[in-house]
């Protein structure tokens, strides 16, 4: 029997390994579908769940107010596009690896956001992070430099709707789901006629499986981790949450055949490491106090 002072670790591994589900059919996709009807069907089906389980527990959905709320959604929807087109056109361990180096931004922003200057040991935590990256950047991926560029920007993002979500801590969580989800949506379909698209869209049935897959693994991931973040250190549970990565370079492995080299490892573990670091260090006030996941919408 679990106890229940590990129940948010557990929540939170659970939630990790239905994020790595989620990000492995979105690639199972993306030579069948273009990444923005993917991120459409992430945003649009989490849109609806939220909505429906605010609505059945009674709670109000917002729209125009709070106007903090909005950069917190805009900032996610952001993340979220960038996030989904760099997972359908890079190694998607080495995406994750990258998006989830959020709190070393968070970090970064403390100052210009928040008005806190880091701790001195961030510095160090984001210089071996960006070796990491140059590692994980490497050049036999074709066009991956805008990917990781992506990559990077949704984990800037992040960060900043995170800070967002901070400010709009007396809102329920699924209010907080359903609108940044709904802002998403919005994003999605206009990205669809800003970038370009490589194939007809055909709903056939292992098509609209996949996408349904793909809502339903992010919908779970995303409650598991509100329960982990409500119940736990958020701190501690982020770190857990780091797990993320290697789930996904299993399920990579597993059902993909893929190998990765050894400085593609490296690089991950330079990211990975100070990441956690920077979480067990608590640096930043809305790592520590911040008790919705929310960051993780992409």
């Amino acid at each position: 029997m679990v106890r229940p002072a590990a129940l948010p670790y557990l929540w939170m591994v659970l939630g990790a390994a239905s994020f790595s589900v989620m990000a492995i059919l979105a690639v199972e996709l993306k030579d069948e579908v273009d990444w923005q009807w993917i991120a459409i069907a992430r945003a649009g089906l989490a849109m609806s769940f939220a909505a429906i389980l605010a609505i059945v527990a009674r709670k109000r959905l917002v729209f125009l107010r709070p106007r903090k709320l909005w950069m917190r959604s805009i900032a996610g929807s952001i993340s979220l596009v960038c996030g989904f087109y760099a997972m359908t056109h890079y190694p998607v361990s080495e995406v994750l690896t990258l998006t989830n180096m959020f709190p070393l931004w968070v970090a970064v922003l403390s100052l210009p956001l928040l008005g806190e200057w880091p701790s001195l040991d961030v510095w160090p935590a984001v210089f071996v992070g960006i070796i990491g990256v140059v590692l994980i950047q490497q050049p036999q991926f074709g066009g991956g430099h805008i990917a990781v560029a992506a990559a990077l920007i949704s984990s800037f993002t992040s960060a900043v709707a995170l800070i967002g979500l901070h400010q709009v801590r007396e809102l329920d969580p699924r209010a907080v789901v359903a609108h940044f989800s709904g802002v998403a949506m919005i994003c999605c379909i206009g990205a669809l006629f800003v970038f370009p698209t490589e194939h007809a869209f055909v709903l056939e049935p292992r098509t609209a499986a996949l996408l349904l897959g793909v809502g339903i693994s992010a919908t779970v991931g995303q409650l598991f981790l509100t329960m982990a973040f409500a119940a736990g250190s958020p701190a501690r549970v982020s770190v857990v949450g780091l797990s993320q990565v290697g789930f996904t370079m299993i399920l990579e492995m597993l059902i993909r055949h893929r190998s990765f080299s050894p400085l593609t490892l490296i690089g991950i573990g330079l990211v990975v490491a100070p990441t956690a670091w920077t979480l067990l260090r608590g640096v930043g006030s809305v790592v520590e106090e911040e008790p919705l996941p929310l960051r993780k919408a992409a």
